[in-house]
């Protein structure tokens, strides 16, 4: 396991590759399935060359941006898109699905995102994907919908040429294009026919995930609509600490073994950005001081998208200017230490041991409180610590470094969020 502190913020579900380390020989089943750390000795992307410390949070930091200023310029646009907006996400998002495609199954590692309903793999033939990609042809339950099916109406910029319905969209700062298909997919031990996806036959640019993405947003295509009656439109995760040796979490489908205890705080409903998870995020605590921040700073406003979301595909909270200014001050102020520098994006460092406060995000019924471990980021050697924390243009994002050892359950059927605390490292 590389020793330095930050890598991408990558998570891996999957089970054991031949020849690893025999603790990743963990079964996924039934609902549940094995999250394990990108860069884990269980991970095949592993990077061949290790970064230093610095430059994994400067990489790190530049693709995170990328995505928050993607997530912010959402809430400006008025028009409707027919799959709402995670499926342009911006950089690869944080978690690698192991899924089952095809009859007899063929294993893809998909990136899976909660602010995407987009489902596509790159498939065999595919023009600019990677090398490992599905290969429709030797899957008897596999078929290509036409123009006539309903789906073809919900995916971005459908063409009918030809007999199948093809698409067309950009993925970041990349296009993908190919035609819409189904087949079935298995996910842990449960398999669910008939689901629609994008069978890739084009790519161009560097942001597309090489084994495909899995959306967990709420919009017609994703996860939870097409597993409905599996399902039920319910699922939680609880995401290991980066600093723990096992990277062992997991991600729970279903109603059926969620937390009995736990707090909810009701999920808002944005009518231009159905898919994202937004909450009302009332005020923030540092220590036990609330934060003088501007009420518009932090209100929901569905005429415009502005308010806060939950995603998981960001690694560092972002909040708007105003609120993290409001914030980032009260936290120096509860440091007490005069020499502040920056690292890139984080303009809240420290060159020697610090007190932190905690951090409380308080939404309407509940309030999660975050230790030193989900507020700060160490150096390998210790030398420098800084706030992960950071302004954003016009959104407030809750990101998946403030989430880790927390279970996160999104309950949509009735409209709520609920965090509670669990180790899962």
């Amino acid at each position: 396991m590389k020793t330095h502190f930050f890598p991408l913020v990558f998570l891996l579900i999957f089970s054991l590759a031949q020849g690893l380390n025999p603790k990743c020989d963990i079964q996924d089943h039934g609902s549940n399935l094995q999250v394990f750390h990108v860069y884990s000795p269980c991970s095949p992307f592993k990077p061949s060359k290790p970064l230093s410390w610095e430059e994994d949070v400067l990489q790190t930091l530049a693709k995170d941006q990328a995505r928050v200023q993607f997530l912010s310029s959402l809430v400006a646009k008025k028009s409707v898109v027919p799959i709402a907006s995670g499926r342009q996400i911006v950089q690869s998002p944080t978690y690698i699905v192991k899924a089952n495609i095809g009859t007899p199954p063929q294993p893809m590692l998909m990136a899976m995102d909660t602010s995407s309903d987009a489902a596509w793999v790159p498939c065999t033939g595919c023009i600019g994907c990677s090398s490992t990609a599905f290969d429709f042809a030797k899957s008897t339950t596999f078929k290509t919908l036409g123009c006539q099916a309903a789906q073809c109406k919900q995916v971005p910029n459908p063409t009918c040429g030809g007999s199948a319905c093809a698409f067309n969209m950009t993925y970041g700062g990349s296009t993908i294009a190919g035609n819409l298909s189904q087949d079935t997919i298995t996910l842990a031990t449960d398999p669910i026919p008939n689901y629609t996806f994008g069978c890739l036959q084009k790519t161009a640019g560097s942001s597309v995930p090489p084994q495909g993405v899995l959306g967990l947003g709420r919009g017609p295509l994703s996860l939870l609509s097409q597993s409905q009656n599996l399902y039920q439109s319910t699922f939680s995760y609880c995401l290991p600490s980066i600093r723990s040796p096992n990277f062992s979490g997991s991600l729970r489908l279903g109603p059926s073994g969620q937390p009995v205890r736990i707090k909810y705080t009701p999920l808002l409903k944005n009518p231009r950005r159905p898919s994202l998870y937004y909450v009302n995020l009332i005020g923030i605590r540092v220590g036990r001081r609330i934060v003088d921040i501007p009420p518009s700073a932090i209100a929901f406003n569905p005429s415009t998208g502005a308010g806060t979301i939950i995603d998981s595909g960001t690694v560092f909270t972002r909040l708007v200017e105003p609120a993290y200014v409001a914030v980032r001050d009260a936290f120096r102020r509860r440091v007490r230490v005069a020499n502040v520098t920056s690292l890139g994006g984080f303009d809240t460092c420290y060159s020697v041991p610090i007190n932190a406060p905690t951090i409380t995000f308080m939404f309407s019924g509940m309030n999660v409180t975050l230790p030193q471990e989900n507020l700060l980021l160490h150096s390998t050697a210790g030398s420098i610590t800084c706030l992960a924390m950071a302004s954003a243009p016009a959104l407030n994002v809750i990101a998946n470094m403030q989430q880790q050892n927390h279970r996160v359950v999104f309950d949509v059927p009735n409209s709520r969020v609920g965090v509670a605390r669990e180790r899962c490292s």
